[in-house]
């Protein structure tokens, strides 16, 4: 009997790790993730195939035409610019810009957040004390106007820069998360075996801990998305971006610019917000979706009211 219960001491602990193949079963069964994704399936057919939602005529979304602020007709689905274009076409081809500036500004930003908050919680010491600071200067900075700033000095009208400022002021508030949720990780008990057997810093942060943050990534990722598109088209409504682009947020530009409240033209004005609009609702479903996935103090409650609904 001693000797049962001494070998059973002496055995090394197992390590635990979260089961894989349920994120997608997760979402699956989350409605906000399912409407959410349907809406973003939606704006990424737009922006691949624009052609297939535009009528023939009016495939050219910059073409000048010759019936300038018309109203909205069975040839002009939502009317005509200042300089006779197409404000349906310009809307559909609008969408491509639009969903690169989310997506490459989103996922730029989380692989900064990804980078900076894991680290500092795996390496601990001074690492983590230098990128905590970075990481709180840079949540307390006015954000809107540092991005006016920087988009301004930097190159007015350049989609590039656009795009870098919104990552450099998009990270931060990713990284403290990361960092909280590495730190939560930091001593399980497969990370311990992880360093027994001798493996590299870089190998546990990409193998091993990385895997069980991907739900937490994924949301991270559609939240600098949310935040990119608005800011972008904030931006852009502004004048600060490229004014011959195709893109909501300079179709809001035109609008204003050229009136079309004032000459009874609602549809322009409208349209293009309303595409913002919805494309942040996309992101914003998948993100609380996520949230709920990752977060596991959010099941009990839903289990909860599921019960009580039905009771």
């Amino acid at each position: 009997m001693t000797a049962i219960v001494a070998g059973t001491a002496a055995a090394p602990p197992t390590a635990t790790r979260r089961p894989r193949g349920g994120l997608i079963r997760a979402v699956l069964h989350n409605r906000k993730a399912m409407l959410g994704a349907g809406l973003l399936l939606l704006f990424i057919l737009l922006a691949a195939f624009p052609g297939l939602f535009v009528p023939g005529a009016h495939h050219d979304p910059q073409a000048i035409g010759d019936l300038p602020l018309q109203h909205p007709s069975g040839q002009h689905w939502l009317g005509t610019t200042g300089l006779g274009q197409d404000v349906y076409a310009q809307l559909i081809y609008s969408t491509r810009e639009s969903l690169v500036i989310a997506v490459v500004a989103g996922l730029g930003a989380t692989i900064l957040s990804v980078i900076i908050g894991v680290s500092a919680a795996y390496l601990g010491g001074f690492a983590d004390d230098g990128l905590s600071m970075l990481t709180d200067i840079f949540l307390v900075l006015p954000t809107f106007p540092l991005i006016i700033v920087l988009a301004t000095y930097a190159g007015k009208g350049n989609l590039t820069v656009i795009i870098i400022v919104l990552i450099l002021t998009g990270w931060s508030y990713g990284a403290r998360q990361m960092r909280a949720q590495a730190l939560s990780l930091r001593n399980r008990d497969f990370l311990e075996s992880a360093r027994v057997r001798g493996e590299r810093r870089s190998y546990i942060i990409v193998v091993e801990v990385l895997p069980t943050m991907i739900s937490l990534i994924v949301a991270n990722f559609l939240g600098a998305a949310l935040y990119s598109v608005l800011t972008a088209a904030g931006l852009q409504f502004l004048g600060l971006g490229d004014p011959n682009s195709l893109s909501w947020g300079t179709m809001l530009y035109w609008a204003q610019n050229q009136g079309a409240l004032v000459n009874g033209l609602p549809a322009w004005a409208l349209s293009p917000g309303l595409a913002v609009a919805l494309l942040g609702v996309s992101f914003a479903l998948l993100n609380y979706a996520f949230d709920e996935i990752s977060n596991p103090a959010l099941r009990p409650v839903r289990r909860r009211r599921a019960r009580s609904a039905t009771s």
